[in-house]
């Protein structure tokens, strides 16, 4: 069976409000009880306020020109996608008329299960499951992503059924991985295929996540301007590039993905050759960079450059995003995420860039909590 979803044109609106502030006139009681609740993380500690660290500033242009006016920030905005198109792979144009076959369809609770296959790629399909709650109208929804799509509903390590409890909440749900690629180690997409990439994978997953947006925002019972992604570790990283190169998504939850660069962090890998470090096989041995064992891809090419990703968080403003951070996205991160946050003063919005913290690298029932409550207060009306 299949279903033929139908096309639309997007109208991103900035903040989805006509204030500067998420806290509107007449919102109901519980969404000021849920922003009191999250409120707290969008400042970030006294020792770190106002500190930038030595990462690139978005507001200053490649040229070394400052960024001074609102009315600069849409050429600044073109030129960081531009470099970093530019050096990853230009995209293949997006699926926007998504067709799904559903291979299954189970109840659940008090919500429908479907497993389904649709395209991501122009010359791949991926099977995922789409999660509705038994309720009426037009719906939030969360795409969430990991290295397969069963965990996120439920039916995987515990404490990453992020799709299940956003469902329980009345979000609809679609979950997908690379179930696939990850058995077979090597994790990412490649296209057109893993002996000729013309996309960096990291690059590419980010592409991918643009397609199952627009498969959500094609379904009658999603609201389409309610679209938001979520992801851990390596579903972090595919998150975090998705929604700052892609502006369909509303707002975001990264799970320790590690924000930026550091090449003495193990799980910081964006060198590898599934990220940013992609050459044709053979592949380089898992691990840090050393000088018996160098990097590839354009990952040394963006370092020796001076870039990090910083200029991609910068993507996100005015949308909102929270960094649900573990061991590998300490306090001291605050650092790079004030730069998102000047950005976001210069077009005169606040409250949207947020981080919380816990000492491990597994999320907790409190972490993701704190993660839940962002996109209820973010997506639901």
């Amino acid at each position: 069976m299949k279903w033929k979803l139908k096309s639309l044109i997007v109208i991103l609106l900035p903040g989805f409000c006509l204030s500067g502030s998420w806290i509107l006139p007449g919102i109901s009681t519980q969404t000021r009880v849920v922003w009191e609740s999250i409120k707290p993380f969008f400042t970030p500690p006294e020792k770190y306020l106002g500190k930038y660290g030595n990462y690139p500033n978005p507001l200053e242009c490649y040229n070394g020109e400052k960024v001074k006016t609102k009315k600069q920030w849409p050429d600044r905005r073109k030129e960081i996608l531009d470099y970093w198109h530019g050096k990853m792979g230009e995209w293949p144009p997006f699926i926007e008329n998504q067709q799904m076959e559903i291979l299954e369809t189970i109840h659940r609770e008090d919500f429908i299960q479907k497993k389904i296959r649709f395209k991501w790629t122009p010359v791949e399909t991926t099977e995922g499951y789409l999660l509705i709650p038994n309720r009426k109208g037009r719906m939030p929804a969360v795409v969430t992503v990991y290295y397969e799509p069963e965990t996120s509903i439920g039916f995987g390590q515990p404490g990453r059924d992020f799709a299940f409890q956003l469902t329980k909440r009345g979000f609809v749900t679609l979950s997908i991985g690379t179930k696939k690629a990850t058995e077979a180690k090597t994790y990412s997409i490649y296209y057109p295929d893993i002996g000729h990439a013309s996309v960096q994978p990291l690059s590419m997953l980010a592409y991918a996540a643009g397609n199952a947006w627009y498969l959500l925002s094609g379904l009658e019972f999603v609201d389409s301007t309610r679209i938001g992604i979520m992801g851990h570790s390596f579903g972090g990283k595919w998150a975090m590039f998705a929604s700052c190169l892609f502006e369909g998504y509303a707002c975001t939850v990264w799970s320790d993905p590690g924000i930026v660069f550091d090449e003495e962090r193990p799980d910081i890998n964006y060198w590898e050759p599934w990220y940013l470090g992609y050459d044709p096989p053979p592949w380089r041995k898992r691990g840090l960079i050393t000088a018996e064992n160098p990097a590839g891809g354009i990952y040394p090419q963006l370092r020796a450059e001076g870039h990090d990703l910083t200029e991609l968080h910068a993507l996100m403003a005015p949308r909102p995003f929270l960094v649900s951070g573990g061991s590998e996205d300490s306090p001291p991160r605050w650092t790079a995420l004030n730069h998102t946050i000047a950005v976001n003063r210069l077009l005169g919005f606040e409250n949207r860039v947020a981080m919380t913290n816990r000492s491990e690298h597994t999320p907790d029932s409190l972490s993701n909590a704190q993660a839940y409550q962002f996109f209820e207060y973010f997506l639901k009306k």
